[in-house]
């Protein structure tokens, strides 16, 4: 019998939790658990932007906050996201100033505020981009459920497993929505639509 190749491991390794993943989100379904909108979701936080200034969530109450969890050297997934935040916030027209997209990395040890600058400026010049202590990020994961952890891809290398989820927060710090992978940038921007 052919050996499989050692290349194809993490290949198959994301394939099996992305298909472990779908079957427990359409378990959620089948038992009308996956449109709840989580409870006590989200928090306080004091974090370090792109600019290495100090910020905290207080800082944008009056505003919309669209928040994706990740981290800058993802393949695929953060990538996409944080494009489709910047697609639906393009269809805002001017009332995209209410809107704050903002990235939270979950790999603080290469996603240095400089680091970030770079990242973030490819999908526009509205987004923040946050970093902080390993602690730090921890404790602001904990506030909105986020799970991540740090996966060895070998020479030294490494990926990081976490949840992908877009999260709404109201001009009130309040969670108001939660966005998952298969939302598309019309339904988002739809639903800022009505409550901008």
């Amino acid at each position: 019998m052919p050996r499989l190749p050692v290349a194809l491991i993490p290949y198959l390794a994301a394939f099996a939790l992305i298909v472990g993943g779908y079957l427990w989100y359409a378990g959620d379904v089948a038992s009308g658990l996956a449109h709840q909108r989580p409870v006590n979701l989200g928090g306080p936080f004091t974090l370090v932007d792109q600019y290495g200034h100090s910020r905290t969530d207080g800082d944008f109450r009056g505003r919309f906050m669209l928040i994706y969890f990740g981290y800058s050297m993802c393949p695929d997934v953060c990538p996409t996201e944080l494009g489709k935040m910047a697609d639906a916030i393009a269809e805002l027209g001017p009332r995209a100033k209410r809107v704050v997209p903002v990235f939270i990395t979950v790999d603080p040890q290469r996603d240095t505020p400089p680091h970030l600058k770079d990242y973030v400026s490819e999908f526009g010049s509205q987004f923040v981009g946050l970093t902080g202590t390993l602690d730090q990020i921890k404790s602001v994961a904990r506030e909105y459920n986020v799970y991540f952890r740090k996966r060895p891809l070998g020479d030294g290398n490494y990926g990081m497993d976490h949840t992908s989820t877009i999260y709404l927060i109201g001009p009130n710090g309040k969670l108001a929505n939660v966005y998952t992978e298969g939302t598309n940038p019309d339904d988002i921007a739809n639903d800022l639509k009505k409550r901008l």
